[in-house]
């Protein structure tokens, strides 16, 4: 390994390891009381090397918004690549949509950008279109191929999409943020998505699919 790839492999272990330390912090103790000092200190870099990545603490929280957003979001758009019926993929979209919003993070995501909001109303926009784009997108994408093969039958794909999503996140995103970052449905979750589907192709299955 040459010194410029050991180099480049060391800063970015720095980073994960800033990046890491900022998420915990900023989720226990808010954007307003978390210190820079107490980020480094916990990623186990000085604050030199802090500044040196993050220029303020600013920079930091919204790097850390981006970064968990596209971390805990990927499952969820991998699930468009489920094979079978139309039951067995809105089922694997249902999941892993499902898990995302019991996440501790993706929870711990939300309360932090619904709490700065008028701080950060850009990112707050930025966070809510990603999350339209990357999540409803996906589930969008798994509707319209099930609409052009015939197992569903949907005049707006987005509606549809927002109907299934909305289920879901009644049962787990709408718990967390009520009830706290580890609070976990009494229910399955497999159970949960296995009635949000059902229900969903009661309305919009075929017969095939929905007997």
């Amino acid at each position: 390994m040459s010194a410029s790839a050991l180099g480049e492999t060391r800063s970015e272990r720095k980073r994960r390891l800033i990046l890491n330390a900022a998420r915990v912090i900023f989720a226990r103790e808010g954007f307003a009381h978390a210190g820079m000092e107490q980020v480094a200190r916990d990623a186990g870099v000085s604050t030199a090397t802090l500044y040196a990545y993050f220029p303020g603490k600013a920079d930091l929280f919204r790097v850390v918004v981006e970064d968990t957003v596209q971390d805990i979001g990927h499952r969820v758009c991998r699930s468009v690549e489920a094979r079978g019926d139309a039951r067995a993929r809105l089922r694997a979209f249902g999941q892993a949509y499902a898990e995302f919003y019991c996440s501790p993070d993706a929870r711990a995501l939300f309360r932090m950008v619904i709490a700065e909001r008028r701080r950060f109303p850009d990112l707050a926009d930025h966070f809510r279109d990603r999350g339209r784009a990357e999540l409803g997108g996906t589930a969008l994408a798994i509707i319209r191929e099930l609409v052009d093969g015939g197992q569903i039958a949907v005049e707006k794909p987005s509606w549809a999409a927002g109907q299934l999503q909305g289920m879901i996140e009644h049962a787990t995103l709408i718990l967390g943020l009520v009830g706290g970052d580890e609070s976990m449905p009494v229910r399955p979750l497999e159970a949960i998505v296995a009635e949000a589907v059902e229900t969903f192709l009661a309305r919009y299955g075929v017969r095939e699919q929905a007997a």
